[in-house]
Parts: C-alpha cells; sequence; structure tokens
C-alpha cells in the first residue's frame, strides 16, 4: 500500500537566516539564505519559482514575493532591486545583512520549465525580470539537448543585474547559449541593440531567432507592456499560446490594501463557500461583490497571499465546485485556468455553492 504524502504548506513561514548579500548594481542584491537540513524538502524549488517573504512594519503584516535567482539544487536566493519608497525592496536592498533572520514561506509558481526540458528556448526579459529568467535558463542549459537565446533590456551597462553570472553561463556554454543585451538609454555598437523592447525593436530581435516555429518554449518576465506586447507578437506570428509563458514582476509602488474585515451587509448577495487548507474544510457565508480572499480571510487568516495585484500567483487555488468571477490575470498560464485554477484575490463568487481547494496542485 502507498502512503500518501501531505503536500508542504504554502501558509506556514520559516525564519531563515541571511547566509550572504550580495551586490548585483547599485540599486540590487542578491539574498542567499541558510535553509536548515530539516527544512531541506520545505525549500526545495523549481527554476522560475518564488519566494513570499514576511516581516511586520508599523504594526502591520506586510508581504512580498520574489522570484528565485538561482538554478535548481543550488543555495535558495533570490533577486531583489529598489523600488522608491518600497516598504521591503528598500530593507532587503540597504539594511539585511549576513546573520538577520527572514520569514520566508515554501517556494511556489508555476512559471517553471518540466523536468528535462531539453530543446529551444527564447527567454525576453527587462530589468528584474532577469531574476526567474536567470533561473530558468540556467537549469535548462544543464540538458545537453538544450539551447537558450535570451534578450535582456536594460537602461544602462550600470543597472544590468546578474551580469556576472550571465557572463558565466555565456562561457560554459557557448555554443547553446545566446545572449543579447539591448539598452534604451546608452548607445551600442549596433542600433538594434539600442532602445526599448518595443513591438517594432522585438520584431527586428525576432529575426535573429532562426526557424521560430522550432522554438519549444518562450519565457517573457518583466514589466506589463513588454510582456504583453511580446505575447501578442508571438501569437500574431503563429507560436501556439501554450508555448509562451509569461511573468510580470510585482512593483511596490501601490502596496496591497488592508484586509477589511466587514459583515456581509443585510439583503446583499451571498454564496456558501467551503475553503480547503491544508487538510481543513471551513465553509462561510461570503458576499459576492469582493474577491474570496478579502472576504475568506476574517476567518482564515492563515489563507497564502502575497501581492494581492493578480500577479504573484501565491493565493491560487482550484474551483472544485461552483463558479466564479476571476477580474484580473497576470499569473497563471491558460492550462491551468481551463483546469480550474483561480487566482483568490481577484476572484468573486458567481454561484450559491462554491469550494475553492488551496490544497490542489
Amino acid at each position: 500500500m502507498t502512503a500518501s504524502v501531505k503536500p508542504r504548506s504554502r501558509t506556514e513561514f520559516h525564519r531563515l537566516a541571511v547566509a550572504a548579500v550580495s551586490g548585483l548594481c547599485d540599486d540590487a542584491v542578491a539574498v542567499t539564505f541558510d535553509v536548515p537540513p530539516g527544512l531541506a524538502d520545505v525549500y526545495a524549488f523549481r527554476a522560475g519559482q518564488s519566494l513570499t517573504l514576511r516581516r511586520v512594519i508599523d504594526g502591520r503584516e506586510e508581504r512580498r514575493s520574489y522570484s528565485i535567482c538561482a538554478a535548481e539544487g543550488e543555495r535558495l536566493r533570490i533577486g531583489v532591486r529598489e523600488v522608491p519608497d518600497g516598504l521591503f525592496s528598500t530593507w532587503l536592498v540597504r539594511q539585511v545583512r549576513p546573520g538577520d533572520t527572514v520569514e520566508v514561506a515554501a517556494p511556489s509558481g508555476s512559471f517553471t520549465p518540466g523536468t528535462g526540458a531539453s530543446g529551444r528556448h527564447v527567454l525576453i526579459a527587462a530589468g528584474s525580470g532577469i531574476t526567474p529568467v536567470l533561473s530558468i535558463a540556467a537549469t535548462v542549459l544543464r540538458e545537453p539537448d538544450a539551447s537558450v537565446v535570451m534578450f535582456y533590456n536594460n537602461r544602462r551597462t550600470s543597472t544590468v543585474m546578474f551580469a556576472d553570472e550571465l557572463a558565466d553561463l555565456k562561457d560554459r556554454y557557448p555554443d547553446r547559449f545566446e545572449l543579447v543585451h539591448v539598452l534604451s538609454r546608452e548607445p551600442r555598437e549596433a542600433e538594434l541593440f539600442t532602445g526599448r523592447l518595443d513591438e517594432t525593436k522585438l520584431e527586428s530581435l525576432l529575426a535573429l531567432v532562426p526557424d521560430l516555429d522550432e522554438v519549444g518554449d518562450w519565457w517573457l518576465c518583466g514589466p506589463f507592456a513588454m510582456v504583453r506586447t511580446a505575447a501578442d507578437l508571438l501569437r500574431r506570428t503563429g507560436v501556439p499560446p501554450r508555448r509562451i509563458h509569461q511573468e510580470l514582476f510585482y512593483v511596490e509602488e501601490a502596496p496591497p490594501p488592508p484586509v477589511r474585515h466587514e459583515d456581509v451587509p443585510a439583503g446583499g448577495l451571498t454564496s456558501e463557500v467551503t475553503i480547503v487548507l491544508d487538510g481543513r474544510s471551513t465553509t462561510l457565508v461570503l458576499p459576492r461583490d469582493a474577491p474570496v480572499l478579502d472576504s475568506a480571510q476574517r476567518f482564515r487568516p492563515d489563507l497564502p497571499f502575497a501581492c494581492k495585484g493578480g500577479v504573484c500567483g501565491t493565493c491560487r487555488a482550484k474551483v472544485t465546485v461552483g463558479e466564479v468571477e476571476m477580474r484580473r490575470n497576470f499569473a497563471l498560464e491558460p492550462s491551468e485556468v481551463d483546469a480550474g485554477f483561480v487566482l483568490t484575490c481577484q476572484s468573486v463568487p458567481v454561484s450559491g455553492v462554491l469550494t475553492v481547494d488551496y490544497d490542489q496542485s
């Protein structure tokens, strides 16, 4: 008889010691965590996944999601770029030092290649969007039949994150890794490599990729406009949507609003919602004009979340009974949505009876 294995909890935080803080450029660092042997399975990660960090600031709990920048099997490490007035990023970039401890949840996210991801990969990143893309590139290049083309957009040479790591990858895999830096505010020898990754520039750069129809996977990560422009362009050129993977990096300019713990107004439309998390079910009466996550947190404060903007995917769950309306989605692949997964921070109940299961993988 096969024993069942309980899935690791996305809601449990552990204090991890900071092993190293490495400067990447003036406003960005890589933070490496020391994972105790007893938590090795909890923090085993796949390329492209992220970590949710938690701290209390002025009596209020804040959470942020940061992408892992290490290849699979390497030490747990995230890349962080400082955002002006960022509550979390400024702390990590300017104040955190080796020996400090940080509350960290288990890795999560589906912006990941499959096991043994050989074949051709094209990666398009801008700014701190390089963080998960670096993890993916370093991991897939271990496969002898894999090749990677990477287009990386920054303002200037001095703002390039992970410049040394990218150069090392190029030296290690000279025949299978092609790296193209595009700078928007610094002239390059070739005009093609100067400017922003807008539609015109992307069209010109894609002409450098031979046999586009043979590319197995496209990985896009960066600001909304770049990611959306690149994805639309690829679809117009005939790339199947299932081969286009996209992720936005969360910007701290608009922190998630505080959770409002309000009673359901008398006479308002409600739904009977069952929440399943860590093997425990809770049935609640929730309003239909507010996201499931916000409404249910009054009764289940352990629900997983980070950005609450439909970007990070931390609040991902599966609707097993009933129906919701998902207002925004910048984190889930089309195949996940087709399978019934939703972002609970963006999903309002539609049906009278609803079950949302966070334990589904």
